[in-house]
């Protein structure tokens, strides 16, 4: 699929998605973001595609939503016209294989908020991250100020939303607001990894597993989260992942989850 803000490819099960306006350090446009959701739901309907891997093109992740083409058309009233109604993107990451951002420069305002809801974060020590909406006259977007504390905890997240300052990526690291950090030469390869042995599991449980995730992690009836876990369980348990992950360990071979799916 050809894209005018993104470049796709797939890396042996691995997409990768680079946001690719790096004249612009990949601002955020509609445009960018109805390209990031058709991609995305491609890859989920993708057998060939096990994982994600997110990240920028040049010297920059996400510099934030494209002043020109986002901000100033909002504050005329001039907003492009789109068909139906904009993919919920929180909705979608979460229902989503394994998605791991690469973030390789500046990740500033929705730059961050898209990509705290994606299952890992690898930063390189070239990055730069900052929920600076404030600065702006506005509010973070994206449940970001539920992924924020969820990631960083009340204190840490609430300096970083109302101080709207910026910080590098080992900062990122200990506040807790990323997962690793590495060189910029290792960046994309560490992702890919990471997305990789997340997605060489079976699939059905990474979504079961994503799931329970999101509607467990705040949840305060334990009861609740033990009967989403038994369904979940009890799905699992008729699954031809499953059955092939049994039958592979009593033959003593490597599964084959992808031919047990198509079986299935």
């Amino acid at each position: 699929m050809h894209y005018e803000t993104l470049i796709t490819e797939n890396d042996a099960g691995i997409l990768r998605i680079t946001l690719n306006r790096p004249e612009r350090l990949n601002a955020w446009t509609y445009q960018m973001g109805a390209e990031l959701s058709d991609a995305v739901s491609r890859a989920n309907d993708d057998d060939d595609v096990i994982a994600m891997v997110i990240t920028g093109a040049g010297r920059g992740f996400c510099a934030g939503a494209d002043i020109q083409d986002v901000f100033k058309a909002q504050a005329d009233g001039d907003l492009p016209a789109r068909d139906g109604n904009p993919r919920d993107w929180v909705t979608l990451v979460r229902e989503s294989k394994p998605m791991v951002a690469a973030v390789n420069g500046a990740a500033i305002g929705v730059g961050l908020t898209q990509i705290l809801p994606m299952d890992y974060l690898v930063a390189s020590t070239a990055a730069k991250l900052s929920v600076r909406f404030v600065k702006m006259g506005l509010v973070p977007e994206l449940a970001s100020s539920h992924f924020l504390a969820l990631r960083m905890g009340f204190g840490q997240a609430s300096e970083l939303m109302l101080s709207g300052r910026t910080v590098d990526a080992e900062e990122a690291l200990r506040l807790g607001l990323i997962d690793r950090v590495t060189a910029p030469e290792d960046l994309v390869a560490t992702a890919t990894a990471v997305a990789r042995g997340m997605g060489e599991n079976p699939q059905a449980s990474l979504r079961m597993i994503k799931a329970l995730m999101t509607q467990n992690i705040a949840e305060q009836d334990i009861a609740a989260v033990q009967r989403r876990e038994i369904e979940a369980l009890q799905r699992c348990y008729a699954s031809p992942e499953h059955k092939e992950a049994i039958n592979a360990f009593l033959e003593k071979r490597t599964p084959d989850f992808k031919a047990a799916r198509r079986g299935g």
